[in-house]
């Protein structure tokens, strides 16, 4: 049974820093591609980041570029998004997900419907 699980999230004034991890159970991580999403109150759910099965490659959504960085750890099956600057706006709930790929990542990592496999998702909250 496959199973993700996001952790990290939490109350964050603007500009401070989290880290949010993505534990993967059931699969072999360095099969899979992963993706991080969000989705805000009111708002559909929108793709940050991608990371490639290998690692070596990686994908930024403009909002975030810059201020975030995704990792993976394929020994702790494990892929993780190191968040700093944020912003206000940056307020949703953060889910990842898994598909089987071991191609370079680019702009369509964040289509949705290609993942197979979702995390129950971590709240990110940015105020003061």
């Amino acid at each position: 049974q496959v199973q993700l699980v996001e952790s990290g999230g939490g109350l964050v004034q603007p500009g401070g820093s989290l880290r949010l991890s993505c534990a993967a159970s059931g699969l072999t991580s360095g099969y899979y591609a992963i993706g991080w999403f969000r989705q805000a109150p009111g708002k559909e759910r929108e793709g940050v980041s991608c990371i490639s099965s290998s690692g070596g490659s990686t994908y930024y959504v403009d909002s975030v570029k810059g201020r975030f960085t995704i990792s993976r750890d394929n020994a702790k099956n494990t892929v993780y998004l190191q968040m700093n600057s944020l912003k206000p706006e940056d307020t949703a709930v953060y889910y990842c997900a898994a598909v089987q790929s071991f191609s370079p990542v680019h702009s369509m990592c964040v289509i949705i419907g290609q993942y197979d496999y979702w995390g129950q998702g971590t709240q990110v909250t940015v105020s003061s």
